[in-house]
């Protein structure tokens, strides 16, 4: 459409009329519009808060804040200082790397296969009983022979643990708590455990890197497996670590390291 000479010069009054959008500014520094949208976005991305008038004013008020703030931090010279360049530098590299990492994952996606095997191996791993177990540890096997002795005696097993155990169990009675795999505990526990009869006590001590213990087996279970989808989210976290961790291997074994 052509304007006639009139319409035209209307138009042009209309456009010099309109307000311009307006921008803050803190000592005539202005605060980019383009960073409040940014910060929204944010806050609305995490799950925070809604887009909002109310949510776009607090950004903005806290923006304005940290400008009068930082202004005054470097009037008086403290970013020059070498501890606050030391703690921005190090600020510098966690931001970079975390960006690179962050990339590294978009291009790594873990697999439908590969977290269905990571499950497997949770379940092979979890076995298929179950064990509930109480425990006395002491420092020496001389204290461990001498509770089995009085157990033999005739002493209850929870009151031995009470007065003689040395971990937090002692107050339980050495309950252990929770069900538990043989792969939850030292090897030379669980091996010593899973080879006792319900309600039967080790008749020689258990030696592991926290001391001697004294074992008792409450009960046995078969294994209660989580579900496939209860824990396809930790499943995927974990190979995605796996990934993370071979990438940050590869990298230091490149390295010249002197």
């Amino acid at each position: 459409m052509i304007l006639k000479p009139a319409r035209l010069m209307l138009a042009l009054i209309a456009l010099a009329a309109a307000p311009a959008f307006a921008q803050t500014t803190v000592n005539g520094k202005p605060i980019p519009n383009s960073k409040i949208e940014l910060l929204v976005k944010q806050e609305v991305a995490q799950g925070k808060q809604t887009d909002s008038p109310q949510l776009r004013e607090a950004v903005k008020r806290n923006l304005i804040v940290r400008e009068v703030l930082i202004q005054e931090a470097d009037k008086q010279g403290v970013g020059t200082r070498a501890d606050v360049k030391a703690a921005l530098e190090n600020a510098r590299q966690s931001i970079i790397i975390n960006a690179m990492l962050a990339d590294f994952v978009k291009k790594h996606p873990v697999s439908d296969a590969e977290v269905r095997a990571e499950y497997d191996r949770y379940k092979l791993q979890r076995g298929d009983k179950e064990y509930h177990a109480r425990h006395i540890l002491v420092a020496t096997e001389d204290e461990a022979k001498a509770a089995i002795a009085k157990i033999k005696a005739g002493s209850k097993f929870e009151d031995l643990a009470k007065t003689m155990s040395k971990d937090s169990t002692a107050a339980n009675g050495g309950d252990l708590v929770e069900w538990m795999s043989v792969n939850d505990l030292a090897p030379e526990f669980s091996k010593a455990m899973a080879a006792l009869q319900k309600g039967a006590v080790t008749d020689v001590p258990v030696k592991t890197s926290y001391g001697y213990h004294v074992i008792k087996l409450e009960d046995v279970r078969p294994s209660k497996i989580a579900s496939f989808e209860e824990v396809k989210q930790q499943a995927t976290d974990s190979v995605q670590q796996r990934k993370l961790q071979v990438f940050r291997d590869e990298l230091m074994k490149k390295a010249k390291i002197q």
